[in-house]
């Protein structure tokens, strides 16, 4: 267990959707921090004020608010940070860790092409870059500068990552990064190396395209002597065909899920296995999840995405859910289809009649719409079943019905009366009244479906036909 109080953040920028790899790493920081007893803290990156809107940080917020990972701390938004970051980048001016580049953007591409046409890697070469003994040119009059961090020259960044192990970067494979652009506007990086030490961030997991950005961000935190968090930098999710995850091919909004009929809990359960294991253990509720939750069995393999196990998953969650939530979440769609309730019957016991059978709130809802809705028999069904051997046996279920005890097991006993007073099979008698009082031969048990219509609605039913 870590000697230190456990801090974990998610930090998305908003430019879109809470997608799933988003959703992924949000669901393991807020499980490290309550298997630890600790702080989630929620992090908006919106420096990027081109591509950052107020309905991408709405859509992620509503995204976490439907998976249920509450925060502990937070939103804390970058843009409200400025004052601090500028505080910041003065001090490391006045230290020397960062300093004033006035070359142009033309000027710095000429840089980098140069080394690229020498066969090196393209970078900044340094010519603001203060050093003893070196003189600098002369500070254009017309020209606003940014500010750059003055990367170590030498040596190597190394972190014992906590999914793929130990990585070095060599400090000659990185710039002189810029830290604040004309104006004093911070960049990426700095921000989120300022923000993780005031925010006392202890462990950072994130997708492994940040790789990149931890060295740069190792750098600047030692240059402002602040502690460093433990990282881990999960592999990326892949589609079906073992590419990445895209809208072309896969539904990547995690809220694109509650309209196709997945439980919040289905999905968590689902990311959940997507890099991580607890031996064979495939179904786990979030408590149990937190208890076992560690770094220890996170896999540096890319998971893929498959749509068939969180069906399997989410039907698993349907039998385990309460009706009247069910009812909640299925009504509107069956409204949508023209459902009519008012002398229906009851929505939650019909949908516990059907959820065994469904993998998704949309498929159970289409499934008990032949509850709510005048039945419209297929005429040529009607004709292959309703047969002139089988309507005797129908008056009498139908005399029978308007006495008999409302109960399964008294249903189910004067069924089988019926069918050996005209020695009859219950298909020829069932089929044909699933027809009437449903207008479908696909129905659960036929006396569970009379327990659930009601007397009067079976009467009624039945009344026009026999």
């Amino acid at each position: 267990m870590p000697m230190t109080v456990v801090r974990t953040r998610f930090a998305p920028s908003p430019t879109g959707y809470l997608h799933l790899g988003g959703a992924r790493t949000a669901l393991y920081s807020w499980a490290y921090a309550r298997h630890f007893g600790g702080t989630f803290v929620l992090r908006i990156e919106d420096t990027d004020v081109e591509r950052s809107t107020p309905e991408a940080v709405q859509a992620i917020i509503e995204g976490m608010q439907w998976l249920g990972l509450t925060h502990d701390e937070g939103p804390f938004y970058q843009m409200q940070r400025m004052e601090r970051y500028r505080e910041v980048l003065a001090q490391m001016l006045e230290a020397g860790t960062a300093y004033h580049c006035y070359s142009s953007k033309e000027e710095v591409d000429a840089m980098r092409e140069r080394f690229t046409a020498a066969g090196e890697k393209p970078r900044y070469d340094g010519t603001w870059r203060p050093e003893p003994g070196k003189t600098l040119p002369a500070v254009p009059a017309d020209r606003e500068p940014v500010v750059r961090f003055k990367n170590p020259l030498d040596g190597a960044v190394s972190w014992d990552d906590v999914v793929k192990g130990t990585i070095t970067i060599s400090n000659k494979e990185l710039d002189d990064l810029v830290i604040a652009r004309p104006g004093g506007v911070p960049t990426y990086n700095f921000c989120v190396a300022v923000d993780d030490w005031d925010m006392q961030i202890t462990h950072v997991l994130r997708g492994d395209d940040h790789v990149n950005n931890t060295p740069r961000q190792i750098n600047i935190l030692r240059a402002i002597g602040a502690p460093l968090p433990q990282y881990g930098h999960l592999p990326m999710i892949l589609d079906h065909e073992g590419k990445k995850l895209s809208k072309r091919t896969s539904a990547v909004s995690v809220m694109d899920y509650p309209a196709k009929g997945i439980l919040p809990e289905a999905m968590l359960n689902y990311l959940a296995r997507l890099g991580w294991s607890h031996g064979d253990d495939e179904i786990f509720s979030m408590e149990q999840f937190c208890a076992w939750f560690n770094t220890d069995h996170l896999t540096s393999s890319a998971a893929q995405f498959d749509l068939e196990k969180l069906a399997w998953l989410n039907n698993h969650y349907i039998k385990q859910a309460d009706n009247t939530r069910l009812a909640d979440l299925a009504r509107p769609m069956m409204e949508a289809q023209g459902a009519r309730f008012d002398g229906a019957p009851d929505l939650a016991a019909a949908l516990a009649l059907m959820k065994d059978r469904t993998n998704t709130i949309n498929e159970l809802a289409d499934a008990a719409m032949l509850f709510y809705r005048t039945p419209q028999p297929d005429a040529a069904l009607m004709t292959q079943h309703l047969s002139d051997a089988v309507k005797p046996a129908l008056a009498q279920f139908a005399e029978r019905c308007a006495t008999v005890e409302w109960t399964r097991d008294a249903l189910a006993a004067m069924i089988k009366e019926v069918l050996a007073a005209h020695t009859i099979k219950m298909p020829v008698l069932a089929m044909p009244l699933r027809l009437l009082l449903t207008g479908q031969l696909q129905t659960p048990a036929i006396d569970a479906v009379l327990v659930l219509l009601g007397r009067e609605l079976v009467l009624s039913r039945l009344k026009a036909a026999v």
